[in-house]
């Protein structure tokens, strides 16, 4: 069975500036020679890898409202030099934009189940043409 996860997004407060940061990312790696993949990096490995790869995707908590989410490809834990353990949660680099959900800060990662995600927004539909914070707007007006 299918098990996603969800995380803060720190660093970037919209979908756009998340955006840009993987493509500033992916050009690094592409003018280094290095393989072209999307990692975050986390402290605690999940312990039901399975269930993640099996379509899972990570969610993320922009602006306290979970808007966007990037599928799991793969997880794989490591030692830092500090000696610390950690893991990489490789992403694949397109972002899917989700119905906002509101999420309340919490830290690290949380599971999340399939029927507890926010939908996709289709990528023809209007809203997903429309910037992040029409969007936003529109939606705590409860027009869309």
């Amino acid at each position: 069975m299918t098990l996603h996860l969800v995380k803060l997004c720190v660093g970037a407060d919209s979908v756009e500036s998340l955006q840009a940061w993987v493509d500033f990312r992916v050009e690094q790696q592409r003018l280094a020679g290095a393989p072209v993949e999307q990692k975050h990096t986390t402290r605690m490995v999940p312990t039901r890898r399975e269930e993640l790869l099996d379509g899972g995707s990570l969610y993320w908590v922009i602006k306290g409202r979970i808007q966007v989410r990037q599928k799991l490809l793969d997880i794989r834990p490591f030692t830092d030099e500090a000696g610390v353990k950690r893991c990489d949660l490789v992403l694949e680099p397109h972002l899917v934009l989700t119905q906002y959900q509101p999420k309340r800060p919490f830290q690290g990662w949380r599971y999340l189940k399939p029927q507890d995600a926010p939908s996709d927004i289709k990528g023809g539909s209007d809203a997903a043409a429309m910037p992040d914070a029409m969007r936003r707007d529109l939606t705590e007006l409860c027009l869309i």
